[in-house]
């Protein structure tokens, strides 16, 4: 009996290591078709002064990113404003002026991460989808996130 479960452990195992190596060789002979596609089909290089990007549309794209990152720190710092959230920091014994002074800090994955979990939470609480422990538990997991993140 003991011996028929290794050897299903160990097909099952074989089996995902097989399909793992499947997948894995199909996206690198992907990249090299597309790669040879590229060359074969006579992309050249652009010339050296030539921009890929034009500085109106660079500054378009830094305009447009940091006014994305200010939306989502000013967001998060309201959700953490709230009286939920202020008790449940209280309750937890996190200094809440810290916890949004660190804010600022994150990284733009961190910040858009933190954001989008910050927003699906006060809607799914608006609907009445989760409890209030639920959103406090929440907000513990988010505030130490943030900490972890800068302080790490």
């Amino acid at each position: 009996m003991q011996s028929s479960r290794f050897a299903s452990f160990m097909t099952r195992g074989l089996a995902a290591a097989a399909l793992f190596t499947l997948l894995a060789s199909s996206c690198a002979l992907r990249a090299q078709e597309g790669a040879a596609n590229q060359t074969s089909t006579g992309v050249q290089a652009a010339a050296p002064d030539a921009h890929l990007v034009s500085p109106s549309q660079l500054d378009r794209q830094v305009r447009q990113s940091t006014a994305t990152r200010q939306k989502q720190i000013e967001g998060l710092t309201q959700f953490l404003s709230t009286p939920q959230a202020e008790k449940a920091m209280k309750d937890a014994k996190i200094d809440p002026v810290q916890v949004k002074t660190a804010i600022p800090t994150l990284s733009n994955a961190e910040l858009a991460d933190l954001s989008a979990r910050a927003d699906r939470a006060q809607h799914d609480f608006a609907a009445g989808g989760i409890t209030t422990l639920a959103l406090a538990l929440i907000i513990i997991a988010i505030v130490l996130i943030i900490l972890l993140a800068v302080y790490h």
